[in-house]
């Protein structure tokens, strides 16, 4: 139970996405993780895009409602944005949290809403998403960026971007992803395969380097390359999979599917890397957790990355450099013994990504901002 049992606050929460939703991500995990913690002194509604199969239901403490369409992802995406107003101004709350998500990054909340607005940022990517929707939505994002004034940032590499892109006073607290206290429990093994854990989408998680990747290893280690498991669901899948069997591939690459708990974070730690090929990041949750699992993690050296995976867990490769990236994933399988050193170091600094201490963070925020629109 969390602090303030005499403020019983109603949250509305435009969460964007659910993680029950095929192919969520990062995003979705802390909306649960934080929200189902301060459920137990708070009315939460969650807002989500809609999608197959999509329901309303009650579920750990927290009202979930979809909305918009749910037949076409994209579609789906564009029709929340397009709604949100609706579910603003026909809703009584003490405070709205609005999480930014693609296309649009935002759904310009203040303009509608009556009490206080917190901008719950993990993305910010509007001008790299704009070829994937041909539309110009970068030029939304930071129209609407605009509208906002208190933000919560989930790294401080974020917060500086806010800040250099906002035309005014703004207040910004960096308050980072968490780890489910599974991570730390399981045990590292003889390395056995490489891992490739999130969002099967090429746009952002860059699935199209690492199969580039893959091939330059390959051809350097042949019957000695690591299988590489692929964990997770998404989007792009069917691409992903056409461009391995292109390229010959299909041997290489075990698509597990959704994996959670327990059993992700052992997978991660039978890997002789954790392999991240992102393009852009606004965090990086499997970084994170790469590192609380005991396993070196192989990242370009984009975004917030070096922040979050800084502290002796992550090999960093200058980005999108694909013959680097190949040539670590050599190396860590030529001489997997020099990973053990960082594979502590890793775990160490990952316990700072507890999620009770951050749900903790989020509510005196929550209740700051409400305070401070009181007195204005």
């Amino acid at each position: 139970m969390l602090v303030c049992e005499d403020n019983i606050i109603r949250i509305l929460h435009l969460a964007y996405e659910d993680p029950k939703q095929p192919g969520s991500g990062g995003g979705s995990i802390r909306t649960l993780e934080i929200n189902r913690r301060l459920a137990s002194n708070h009315d939460i509604t969650a807002v989500v895009s809609g999608y197959k199969g999509a329901v309303p239901r009650y579920e750990q403490g927290i009202h979930w409602i979809p909305l918009g369409t749910k037949w076409n992802y994209t579609i789906d995406k564009l029709s929340y944005f397009g709604l949100l107003w609706t579910k603003v101004v026909n809703t009584s709350y003490d405070l709205i949290v609005e999480d930014f998500g693609p296309p649009f990054a935002m759904g310009f909340t203040p303009l509608f809403a009556n009490k206080p607005v917190v901008a719950s940022v993990q993305w910010l990517f509007a001008s790299e998403m704009a070829e994937k929707y041909h539309l110009p939505v970068q030029y939304v994002e930071q129209f609407g960026l605009q509208f906002y004034t208190n933000f919560i940032t989930v790294s401080n590499w974020l917060s500086d971007l806010i800040r250099t892109r906002c035309r005014h006073d703004v207040l910004i607290e960096s308050i980072a992803n968490g780890i489910e206290e599974e991570a730390f429990t399981v045990e590292t093994n003889i390395p056995q395969h490489f891992i490739f854990v999130g969002r099967l989408d090429i746009a952002q998680k860059g699935c199209d380097l690492l199969i580039q990747a893959v091939i330059v290893a390959k051809k350097v280690l042949q019957d000695a390359m690591p299988k590489v498991l692929i964990v997770g669901d998404g989007p792009d899948e069917p691409e992903i999979k056409r461009l391995i069997s292109a390229n010959n591939l299909v041997d290489s690459f075990v698509f597990m599917g959704r994996v959670i708990g327990t059993e992700k974070y052992q997978l991660m730690a039978d890997a002789y890397a954790v392999l991240m090929p992102s393009r852009f990041e606004t965090f990086g949750m499997v970084a994170a957790e790469a590192q609380a699992s005991g396993a070196p993690v192989i990242t370009f050296d984009v975004g917030p990355l070096r922040e979050v995976a800084g502290g002796g867990g992550g090999i960093f490769v200058p980005a999108f450099d694909v013959e680097l990236f190949a040539k670590e994933m050599i190396d860590i399988v030529h001489f997997p013994e020099k990973s053990t050193l960082s594979r502590k170091r890793g775990r160490i600094w990952a316990q700072r990504y507890n999620w009770n201490a951050i749900a903790l963070r989020q509510e005196a925020h929550y209740l700051g901002a409400i305070k401070a629109y009181r007195h204005d």
